[in-house]
């Protein structure tokens, strides 16, 4: 191979232990809540309350809830993810296409220093952030911009109404709602949340995922009183960005609502945030009170989904489909 003329695309996902075990979940965790992009508390504040107090509590309950969606291949994140490469190199043959992590194995920065020294000069870096912030694609962004000094990089920044990706989810929609009957169910867009502070400071993250929200609704034929978002996956104390997918839930439920479907189109494919958070744990309390919560899958390695972010990759590169 001419790697002088060859291209690589990564494609980049935040990260997942090795295995659903405490200590596993502690490594994992310890790397991911030390990126000042996604905690800007000092150093000298948040090392001793990360390694004194949040580690050894959330470890073991995290650890647990991993168990409960663990596939017999791994971590659904990374199962999904190589999938998903594997189709687009499939999609792109011409290219290479490896999966890697921000935090965790395969990791980005190591992979980055291996292709620098097999002597790759172009690469292509996709965040699987549909929706743009500061906490993750930027996170990303860091890493390539201190590993790649030299090289001719393209780093797709989002895709949050990227035509093809958002019909890809519609159809998901549709063909979920076809296969399960209830066109009339609510669908509900649910995010993955940010610290309100972050979005005052000027993150883009609120208004890009109400962008794709729209795009998908509309794609999907639904009328504005038919959907609503909000937003799951909630940390510490602080006011984070409103509603919660649970407010939102409870307040359906108050409204008489009993048929919800939930979508994620922030996660590119499933995870403990969708299967354990959503799939489980939100449709048992929407059960509880009165109601029935079906969960519509991420487009996980989908023959559309892969076509879409080739699609996506080859524009950005300046390449013709």
């Amino acid at each position: 191979m001419d790697t002088d003329a060859a291209t690589t695309l990564l494609v980049v996902n935040l990260g997942t232990p090795e295995a659903p075990t405490a200590p596993a979940v502690r490594r994992y965790l310890a790397e991911f809540l030390s990126d000042p992009r996604v905690v800007s508390i000092p150093a000298i504040l948040w090392k001793p309350l990360l390694h004194g107090l949040i580690l050894p509590l959330r470890g073991p309950r995290s650890a647990a809830n991993y168990a409960k969606v663990w596939l017999p291949e791994g971590s659904p994140l990374m199962v999904y993810t190589r999938r998903l490469a594997e189709r687009m190199q499939a999609a792109i043959p011409e290219w290479r296409v490896l999966p890697a992590m921000r935090y965790g194995e395969p990791a980005l920065r190591r992979l980055l220093r291996d292709l620098r020294k097999e002597g790759v000069r172009r690469l292509v870096i996709l965040p699987l952030y549909p929706q743009y912030s500061t906490t993750t694609t930027a996170s990303v962004a860091d890493v390539v911009a201190a590993e790649t000094q030299g090289m001719d990089v393209t780093l797709i920044e989002d895709y949050s109404i990227d035509t093809a990706w958002v019909e890809a989810v519609a159809a998901t929609i549709r063909a979920h709602r076809q296969q399960h009957g209830g066109s009339g169910r609510h669908l509900l867009f649910s995010f993955h949340g940010l610290p309100q502070r972050v979005a005052d400071n000027g993150d883009p993250y609120p208004q890009r995922c109400v962008a794709s929200a729209e795009a998908i609704a509309a794609a999907a034929g639904l009328e504005p009183g038919q959907w609503s978002l909000a937003y799951q996956s909630r940390f510490g104390r602080e006011r984070w960005l409103e509603p919660s997918t649970q407010g939102e839930l409870d307040r359906l439920a108050e409204a008489g609502v009993r048929e919800v479907d939930v979508v994620c189109p922030g996660f590119a494919v499933d995870c403990i945030e969708t299967l354990e958070e959503v799939a489980l744990g939100l449709a048992e309390r929407f059960q509880s009170r009165g109601g029935h919560l079906r969960y519509i899958p991420c487009l996980n390695d989908a023959p559309d989904h892969a076509a879409a972010l080739a699609g996506l990759a080859r524009r950005a590169a300046g390449k013709v489909e």
